[in-house]
């Protein structure tokens, strides 16, 4: 019986070989560089619009926000805004804001924003916007940078489609997308009013029209390279099927196995080929060409190692960042976006399992009179000598400034089993203090505090900051009571 099984060359498969292989190695390669390139610039941009949001936003009156938020709600403000517009007629809003005590206040938070977006490289636009629910179909702009005008204030503008149905308050993380403003990297931090309610949040924008484009266009070059890098090696490849020699193909195929690229390799211990290959025909020219091919592959290692030391380094430059914003720079202790994150972090395991703390509000007396009289230095020294009496006496708990003079301590762990003992201790070292004449006034330290422990009917820290805010309150009257018309809150 004849032989009918169809004849498949050697050549034919090394050709098909060949041509799989240098394809997937070629756009493999090239794909997965793009791909950690894009992951390592988004990853840079998100955490960069996060962090300088939250700075912002950290920054902000929330109490006042929120009386410029009911404002610029009303009907009133929303008709002369209207007008305003219409006319391009600035002046009304500037005239109506300080009618209603709006204005200073106003005013120096457009001016920080413009200086932000002035001196933060990449920051394209930063502003205050109104807190919606997610369901919102609007945002209302409350403020924004010195370049717009007065009456974009009260604003209402479309949400973005990537932000509908999530609250912007609590993104998962930032968003990157091509809206109306182009490509952007977008973040929104809340701001929270006295209450701890969230009435605005911070946008930072950072403009990526340039990163997207290069991106694109990095793209086409690695598309572009790859096929012309496939049909230099695929050509070849042809004069090396059409000449094969099975000797210089065992040698090769040899030092080929030595091959082990890898971080912190030189060219020998990784297993470069050796350049004294005899052989000059076409296996000899392949053979230097994936020397070359090796060579290069180190040398993307190397260059991969100090990209990636670069990215470490501005990611700890980052995370610098992110401690200065959770301490407080003048007492050392923590900030009041630390003890935000503190709270969040407890609310968290509230009613999960059992969390045992207490609050201890502390706020101080005096602290103006001291401003005043003897200068802010002064007052200083006064605010950090509070702080170190309660640090002294809360040595196991986290101790946070709230305020100008107002401290806030969680205590934790033996600190929480002697509260009551603690709480006592510190108010007898403010009155023992305060008691001192022959110190220097700003060295006679006086403050009011109260203390709250968490109960099984409480579901987030609010609860059991309010009363310990009230408790403090009372040791004020009482303190009052007991020195008279001295001691101011």
């Amino acid at each position: 019986m004849e032989n009918t099984r169809k004849f498949f060359s050697v050549k034919t498969k090394i050709y098909i070989f060949v041509v799989i292989t240098v394809l997937s190695v070629a756009f493999g390669t090239s794909l997965i560089a793009f791909s950690l390139s894009v992951d390592q610039i988004d990853r840079y941009y998100r955490q960069s619009a996060s962090d300088n949001a939250r700075n912002m936003a950290s920054q902000l009156d929330g109490d006042y926000l929120a009386r410029l938020k009911d404002e610029a709600a009303s009907d009133e403000f929303q008709e002369l805004r209207a007008r305003a517009e219409e006319e391009d007629n600035e002046q009304l809003i500037e005239d109506h804001l300080k009618e209603e005590g709006l204005w200073d206040q106003y005013i120096e938070i457009r001016h920080s924003l413009s200086q932000y977006i002035d001196n933060m490289e990449g920051v394209t636009y930063m502003y205050v916007v109104a807190h919606g629910d997610k369901d919102a179909e609007y945002d209302m702009y409350l403020i924004d940078d010195e370049s717009t005008k007065l009456y974009e204030t009260g604003y209402y503008e479309e949400r973005e489609e990537e932000l509908r149905g999530k609250d912007i308050a609590d993104l998962e993380e930032p968003t990157i997308s091509d809206g109306d403003w182009g490509w952007l990297c977008s973040d929104f931090k809340p701001v929270y009013d006295s209450n701890g309610d969230c009435v605005c949040v911070v946008g930072c924008d950072f403009d990526m029209e340039e990163v997207m484009s290069e991106r694109t266009s990095v793209l086409a070059t690695l598309i572009f390279g790859s096929i012309i890098f496939t049909a230099i090696v695929l050509g070849i490849a042809v004069w090396f099927i059409n000449n094969i020699i099975i000797r210089p193909i065992a040698v090769m195929t040899d030092e080929m196995k030595r091959f082990r690229p890898g971080e912190h390799k030189d060219y020998e211990t990784a297993g470069v080929m050796s350049p004294d290959f005899r052989n000059d025909d076409e296996i000899g020219e392949i053979y230097h060409g994936i020397r070359n091919m090796q060579i290069d592959i180190i040398d993307y290692l190397d260059e991969k190692l100090k990209v990636e030391s670069d990215i470490k380094h501005k990611e700890q430059r980052i995370d610098q960042l992110s401690n200065e914003t959770n301490t407080d720079a003048l007492t050392g202790v923590g900030s009041k976006s630390a003890y935000i994150k503190k709270s969040a972090e407890i609310n968290r395991r509230i009613g999960k399992e059992k969390t045992e703390f207490a609050i201890v509000m502390v706020d101080m007396n005096n602290l103006k009179d001291i401003n005043d009289a003897y200068g802010h230095k002064a007052g200083d020294l006064y605010i950090t000598g509070c702080c170190d009496l309660i640090c002294e006496v809360f040595k196991h708990s986290p101790v946070y400034r709230i305020g100008g003079d107002e401290f806030v301590v969680i205590l934790q762990g033996p600190d929480y089993e002697e509260r009551n003992e603690l709480t006592a201790k510190l108010r007898a070292g403010f009155i023992e203090s305060y008691a001192r004449e022959d110190v220097d006034p700003w060295l006679r330290y006086s403050a009011a505090a109260g203390m709250a422990e968490n109960a099984s009917d409480d579901t987030t820290v609010e609860f059991v900051f309010k009363r310990a805010d009230k408790a403090m309150y009372e040791d004020k009257q009482s303190f009052k009571k007991r020195f008279g018309g001295m001691i101011r809150d």
